[in-house]
């Protein structure tokens, strides 16, 4: 489960950088707008976050 956890927060990483380099090229990047990649950066961080709350050992 946590390599799951490090792949959602490695993609959402990706999703941030190309949303950046999308905004530095003036506003799509692969006819995708820089608002996307910011909105699936934002939900696979979430997702992961949930997911490491949800399986963690502490949690009882």
């Amino acid at each position: 489960m946590k390599s799951l956890i490090r792949v959602l927060i490695g993609i959402s990483a990706l999703s941030f950088v190309l949303a950046v380099v999308s905004t530095l090229l003036g506003g799509s990047f692969l006819e995708i707008h820089a608002a996307a990649y910011s909105k699936t950066c934002s939900n696979l961080a979430l997702i992961a976050i949930a997911m490491t709350l949800s399986f963690s050992e502490k949690n009882q």
